[in-house]
């Protein structure tokens, strides 16, 4: 069983970047599809980004195209999310998550991590 854990989060001002982490159990990242999501409160959770963990294919959600990236490290182990521009509206709690298939529906991942915050103030 793959186990992510996330990290990375924290408080930043409007236009401010961060980026997050995603730490799995093993190396196993070469069999499956990655995503970020998110989830504010009150809200659902939210598709960010998917990848294969080959690297080709990766998509966005409209509202982060152009501000986020992800990406992989070489080893194989560890998911990014790079963040600019960061605007108030991106303020939730970041969840990595694996599948077998890149996909913006969360019910089509596998393994979960516990989430990171991130809090953007105006």
């Amino acid at each position: 069983q793959v186990q992510l854990v996330e990290s990375g989060g924290g408080l930043v001002q409007a236009g401010d970047s961060l980026r997050l982490s995603c730490a799995a159990s093993e190396r196993t990242f070469g069999s499956w599809a990655m995503a970020w999501f998110r989830q504010a409160p009150g809200k659902e959770r939210e598709f960010v980004a998917a990848m294969r963990w080959s690297g080709d294919r990766t998509s966005y959600a409209d509202s982060v195209k152009g501000r986020f990236t992800i990406s992989r490290n070489n080893a194989g182990d560890t998911l990014y999310l790079q963040m600019s521009s960061l605007k108030p509206e991106d303020a939730a709690n970041y969840y990595c998550a694996a599948g077998y298939w890149t996909s913006t529906n969360p019910k089509d991942y596998n393994y979960w991590g516990q989430g990171t915050q991130v809090t953007v103030s105006s």
